[in-house]
C-alpha cells in the first residue's frame, strides 16, 4: 500500500479544496470512460510502487466504464479495457455517482468527448477534483458550460496533451533559448471522427503543442482544408502568427518550428505520458489546475473559429466570433429512456411523452425548427437489444448525442 506523506505547503493548497488526508491515508483516484488507451497507461504509472515520487500516495481504484455505442472508436474498446482494469486490480462501478463514494479524485477519461459534461456534473457536484482528457468535449458550448460550472461550484479542473508536457515545449514556454518567440508552425496527425469538430478528434495535440509555445492571446484564425490536411494560421496578441498543419496522409509527425528573437528551433519529439501523469498528481495533491481555464477555452475557440472559416470558404473569423456564437445557441436538453416495450419516453423538461420508433425522428425534427441544437442523453439501462438500440440512434442522428446510461 502506498504512503500519502504530506507536508505543510501541500496541507495549505488542500485546505482550501477539501483534499487533505492523514499521513498514512491513499489518495483514491476513480477512472470514467475505460474507452482508450491512456487508462491502462495511468493506472501502471500511478500504481508503480516503484514508479516516480510524486506518484506515490495515489492510487487509482475504481472505473465506470461508459463508453457511446455509436461511436466504434469509444463502444469497441470498452470490454478490452474494463479488463485491463480488473488486472490492475481496480473495482467495477455500474454508476459515476456510486464510484464517487469511494474516490477522492477524478480522471475523466472518455475518449468521445461528447459526453464529458454530463459525466462532469456528478464529479463537480460531489467537490472532486477533476483530469478531464482530450477533447474537454463535443463542441464549444459544453466546454464553457463546463468550466462556467466548475468555476461556480469552486471545484478544481484542468485539461492537458501529454504533448505539452514535453520539455521543449515547456522551455519554450518558460524559458525560451532563442529569445522572444514571434511564430510556431505546429504540425500532428489530424484523422476525422464523424461525431466531433473535424480538428477537436486528433488535431487537438498539434494545435496545444501551438498554444504552449505561443501562449493563449490568439484573435483570429482561417483555414484551408484538402481531403489530405488542413492548414489553419492564426494570428495572435502583438501580430505573431502561428501555424497548424493537421495532416491526414502521408507521414504525419509531431512537431513545431518556433521562430524566435535570436534563432529557429525545431521542437516536438514525443516522450510519452508520463510527464502528463505527473502534473496529473501534482494537480491532485495542490487543487491548483496547471493550465488556465481560459487558455483551454481559446484552444477550443480556435478549433471552432476555423471550423467557421471552412464553412466561410477561408474567410478570418475570430476567437471571440466562435466563444459568442456557441454561447448565443438554443439548445434544447432531452432525455430518450428505452422502455422494456421497445418503445421510447421523451422528456425535454416540458413535455413527456412515448413514441414508436419511427416517431423518434420527426420528433427531432420538429424541435431543431426551434432550437439550434437537440442534446440528448440515452438511458438505456432497461437492456434494449443492441440492434433496437441502433435504429433508435440512426433516427435521432441529426441530435447531439451527450451521454449513454446502460
Amino acid at each position: 500500500m502506498k504512503r500519502f506523506i504530506v507536508v505543510v505547503s501541500v496541507l495549505i493548497a488542500c485546505a482550501c479544496q477539501g483534499l487533505c488526508l492523514g499521513a498514512d491515508e491513499v489518495f483514491k483516484i476513480g477512472v470514467i470512460g475505460a474507452t482508450t488507451s491512456h487508462v491502462p497507461a495511468f493506472i501502471k504509472t500511478i500504481n508503480d510502487p516503484n514508479g516516480p515520487e510524486i506518484c506515490k500516495g495515489f492510487e487509482v481504484t475504481a472505473v465506470y466504464p461508459g463508453g457511446m455505442p455509436d461511436n466504434p472508436d469509444s463502444w469497441d474498446r470498452v470490454q478490452s479495457y474494463t479488463q485491463d482494469c480488473v488486472k490492475a486490480g481496480l473495482t467495477v462501478y455500474n454508476t459515476i455517482e456510486e464510484m464517487l463514494e469511494h474516490v477522492d479524485g477524478v480522471l475523466l477519461e472518455s475518449v468521445d468527448g461528447r459526453p464529458h459534461l454530463e459525466q462532469a456534473k456528478p464529479v463537480i457536484a460531489a467537490k472532486k477534483p477533476m483530469f478531464v482528457d482530450k477533447p474537454v468535449a463535443g463542441r464549444l458550448r459544453d466546454v464553457l458550460d463546463l468550466y462556467a460550472l466548475a468555476e461556480e461550484n469552486n471545484v478544481p479542473i484542468f485539461t492537458a496533451s501529454s504533448l505539452r508536457y514535453v520539455k521543449a515545449y515547456q522551455q519554450m514556454r518558460n524559458d525560451s533559448p532563442i529569445g522572444e518567440i514571434y511564430g510556431a508552425d505546429a504540425t500532428s496527425p489530424s484523422p476525422i471522427n464523424g461525431k466531433h469538430p473535424s480538428l477537436y478528434w486528433y488535431g487537438i495535440h498539434g494545435v496545444e503543442s501551438l498554444f504552449t509555445v505561443m501562449g493563449p492571446d490568439c484573435l483570429y484564425v482561417s483555414r484551408t482544408n484538402t481531403p489530405g490536411a488542413d492548414v489553419v494560421v492564426g494570428v495572435w496578441k502583438d501580430k505573431k502568427i502561428g501555424t497548424f498543419r493537421g495532416i491526414r496522409k502521408g507521414a504525419a509527425p509531431y512537431s513545431c518550428k518556433v521562430y524566435g528573437e535570436t534563432g529557429v528551433q525545431n521542437v516536438g519529439d514525443y516522450e510519452g505520458y508520463e510527464p502528463l501523469v505527473l502534473e496529473i498528481c501534482k494537480f491532485f495533491q495542490t487543487g491548483v489546475a496547471p493550465v488556465d481555464a481560459q487558455e483551454t477555452i481559446n484552444i477550443f475557440a480556435f478549433m471552432t473559429a476555423a471550423d467557421m472559416s471552412r464553412k466561410e470558404k477561408g474567410k478570418s473569423v475570430t476567437l471571440e466570433e466562435a466563444i459568442s456564437a456557441a454561447k448565443e445557441e438554443k439548445i434544447l436538453n432531452i432525455t430518450v429512456t428505452a422502455t422494456d416495450r421497445s418503445e421510447f419516453v421523451w422528456n425535454d423538461g416540458s413535455e413527456e411523452k412515448t413514441l414508436e420508433l419511427e416517431e423518434l425522428r420527426e420528433a427531432v425534427e420538429s424541435a431543431l425548427e426551434d432550437y439550434d441544437v437537440v442534446r440528448f442523453v440515452f438511458d438505456n439501462r432497461v437492456g434494449m437489444p443492441f440492434d433496437t438500440l441502433q435504429k433508435a440512434l440512426t433516427e435521432l442522428e441529426d441530435a447531439y448525442f451527450a451521454n449513454y446510461l446502460y
